[in-house]
Order: structure tokens, then C-alpha cells, then sequence
């Protein structure tokens, strides 16, 4: 079983390379004043570190922002100094999505040719407490590995 972890966590501040460059260079000080920021309004939510893209900046929090942790993050980012704030576009949450991708399932039901149904794919879902505190978004992709081997690959949006 694979999972890749959510990015839902990474609020991503486009801005110019200009802006950018000026901005990490005090990245441990502005972890620290968001985070003093979030204590002063009571959220529990808070910045782990700051990392650069090609143009923009993220900001790796601990949990899934709400509008008034992002508008915090906003306005700090725009009030910093040295930062062109004409520059800097409104900022928002990744857009990927997490997957969980289930391999070494029988792709053929009981010897048969009959490929293993969808229907039986959501029970065991359903009926497995590893998968108690997940969501499935779209409908399972069941995929065969391999045209010689009987394993079946699953494949779930969350």
C-alpha cells in the first residue's frame, strides 16, 4: 500500500523572484511572527517552514488553512518589508489531490475470467478499519499490473 500525503497543508504565495529572494532570506524570523500572529487571534494553526518554488513561495503549515488563517497569512506576507506588494498575487491552498494506490489484489474473481467487480472493492473499503478516516472522491480504478500476472492495482481519490 502507497499513500502520498496531502499538500492541502502548503499555502503558496505567488510572487515575482525578486520579492521571493528577499522573502527567504528572513524565512525563520517570518515562521516565528506568523506563528506569534496565530497565537495573538487564538488559532490553533501554525507555519512549520518556509520553502521557495520557481515563483512562488509555500508556506508548510500543520493543518488545512481556514480563510481567516490564509487572510492572517495574507496580510503579514504584504506587510513585510521589503516586499513589492503589486508583486505579490492572492495567495491559496495546492490544488492536488491525495491518492492511495492498493497493489497485490487478485485482479480475477475465485479462478475465473471474471475481473474482480468494484462493488467487492468498496466493501473491503468499507469493512476494513485501516480505511476508517478516508473519503473516496471519485470512484475506485481497478488497473491489471501486468498482462501475465493475476494482481490487480487499485487505485482511490481521496
Amino acid at each position: 500500500m502507497t499513500m502520498k500525503s496531502p499538500s492541502y497543508k502548503q499555502v503558496i504565495v505567488p510572487m515575482n523572484n525578486k520579492n521571493k529572494n528577499e522573502f527567504m532570506k528572513n524565512s525563520g524570523n517570518y515562521v516565528i511572527n506568523i506563528n506569534r500572529l496565530f497565537k495573538n487571534i487564538k488559532s490553533e494553526y501554525k507555519a512549520d517552514y518556509i520553502k521557495s518554488e520557481k515563483s512562488s513561495i509555500i508556506i508548510v503549515t500543520d493543518k488545512i488553512a481556514s480563510a481567516l488563517d490564509l487572510q492572517t497569512i495574507e496580510q503579514y506576507v504584504k506587510s513585510s518589508n521589503k516586499i513589492d506588494t503589486d508583486k505579490v498575487k492572492t495567495l491559496y491552498l495546492s490544488q492536488s489531490k491525495p491518492y492511495l494506490k492498493i497493489i497485490g489484489l487478485s485482479y480475477f474473481m475465485n479462478n475465473s475470467k471474471t475481473p474482480v467487480l468494484l462493488d467487492i472493492i468498496k466493501d473491503v473499503i468499507k469493512n476494513n478499519h485501516i480505511f476508517n478516516n478516508i473519503n473516496i472522491t471519485l470512484r475506485p480504478r481497478i488497473i491489471k499490473v501486468s498482462p501475465k500476472l493475476d494482481i490487480a492495482m487499485i487505485w482511490l481519490d481521496m
